[in-house]
């Protein structure tokens, strides 16, 4: 197969990013050549992934392939869901509006505070010992 029927899309969660071409076809859905529901355990999951895809009505209508590296279970199917719904806006730009209306192109920016020296983690301190 070459890269050329492909449609490209990149999503960052947390430190979860991913790769995500889709390309018409019969709904096949592998992450890191895996079935979806192998990879992801929980209908949670699956349904935040699939998410995009039932807002626009394409649900069945293209085949995902995604790679996805860094982070959680739940932050690698945030990035899933962004690469997703990016390439599904390059593919059909009628599809912006509904996909920007689920929040499925905002990009969420939350990440894990750093820690500090002089303290436990980000913001717990080591506990005082008055003697």
């Amino acid at each position: 197969m070459s890269d050329a029927t492909f449609t490209w899309g990149t999503g960052r969660r947390k430190s979860a990013v991913a790769r995500v071409r889709i390309k018409p076809g019969s709904g096949d859905i592998q992450v890191n050549e895996r079935d979806l529901n192998a990879f992801f355990p929980t209908a949670d999951m699956r349904s935040l992934v699939l998410a995009p895809l039932e807002a626009t009505g394409n649900a069945g209508k293209y085949d995902v392939r995604a790679r996805v590296d860094g982070g959680g279970a739940l932050g690698q199917a945030g990035a899933i869901r962004l690469g997703l719904a990016r390439a599904l806006k390059t593919v059909d730009p009628g599809t912006e509006p509904a996909l920007r209306e689920g929040g499925f192109l905002t990009r969420d920016s939350r990440m894990k505070e750093r820690k500090k020296y002089g303290q436990r983690g980000a913001r717990r301190k080591f506990q005082f010992s008055k003697r």
